[in-house]
């Protein structure tokens, strides 16, 4: 394994400190990289009780997963580093420089972890519950809310396919239309027949008593009881070293509804940007924790990769010479 004299260039940077991060950076490490993690500390999962469907640790929390995800990059030989990067530049080497809240980070390679955030809508007292009572997915969060009295806050045509799925999990249903486009004749079809109320006018305003959501009142003052709501969130990425890098954000559209943006990348993570790796929700919105880490692994295999190539390159040229 070849090393670069310079002790202060990073093999590489990963920046975002969460379960695609980390897990890139533990495929690194093993791999006798020398690898840091910036992590902001601010995951998007921080308000849920626990991680779901992620085999081996079904209910660990958020933050827990974090604590011990870095203690395993520690353990390879890399560093965490609590802090937001601000900014990047590609260096005339084709090496990169990020600075942030802890000063400068130089490294041949970056791998780029940093999520996404829920654009929630505005309804007075939601956002208070979200992770809680507000949910947003069925595998993240159903089995948890089964059997209790639900509400769809429908915000868009996907709505109705969110109803259509969490009925799985509750007989008592209720689809708020809210802001949504009206349902199509076949899906209000399915909703009812399946014994989902639908009920039309706009929510304004979630109600709560004991730190639980209790129900909702609608425009004209109706109210209605719940104690679980689901919403289709809107999804939005923000990286200021991608962005100084380059690389242009592009929609997500799932059937002919625009649900967010992402970073576009390819196998592996590969950007338009050489030298630059992505995983996690970053560049796919409906990457679960679990899928998110093993994003973060094949990133962490294929920058390895990358690095290799470049060193056997250099050693054949020098061979040669």
């Amino acid at each position: 394994m070849l090393r670069d004299p310079n002790p202060d260039l990073l093999d590489v940077l990963v920046v975002g400190g969460g379960a695609a991060g980390l897990s890139a950076a533990v495929a690194l490490g093993r791999a006798r990289r020398r690898v840091t993690v910036l992590d902001a500390q601010n995951p998007r999962n921080a308000p849920a009780h626990g991680v779901h469907n992620f085999l081996t640790r079904d209910g660990i929390g958020p933050f827990e997963l974090q604590r011990s995800g870095s203690e395993e990059v520690r353990r390879y030989g890399g560093t965490v580093v609590a802090a937001t990067a601000t900014g990047a530049t590609r260096n005339a080497d084709g090496s990169f420089t990020v600075v942030g809240s802890a000063g400068e980070f130089h490294a041949r390679r970056l791998v780029v972890a940093t999520g996404l955030v829920d654009d929630l809508p505005d309804v007075p007292g939601l956002r208070e519950h979200w992770g809680g009572d507000v949910v947003h997915c069925p595998y993240c969060h159903g089995y948890e809310v089964a059997d209790r009295a639900i509400g769809v806050l429908a915000t868009s045509a996907l709505s109705g396919h969110q109803a259509w799925l969490f009925r799985q999990w509750s007989a008592d249903l209720v689809y708020f239309s809210h802001t949504a486009p009206p349902l199509t004749a076949d899906r209000r079809a399915e909703l009812l027949a399946r014994g989902t109320r639908i009920v039309d006018g706009e929510v304004r305003e979630v109600l709560s008593a004991d730190g639980r959501v209790r129900g909702v009142r609608l425009a004209d003052g109706t109210v209605v009881d719940r104690e679980v709501l689901v919403v289709a969130a809107p999804v939005r990425v923000s990286s200021p070293v991608l962005d100084d890098l380059g690389i242009v954000r592009e929609p997500v559209v799932l059937g002919d509804v625009e649900v967010g943006d992402r970073y576009p990348s390819g196998p592996g993570g590969a950007t338009s940007v050489p030298g630059v790796h992505l995983a996690g929700n970053v560049t796919d919105p409906q990457a679960q924790v679990v899928t998110a880490a093993a994003a973060g692994l094949m990133a962490g295999a294929a920058v390895n990769a990358d690095l290799i190539a470049e060193e056997t390159a250099a050693a054949v040229a020098a061979f040669r010479a």
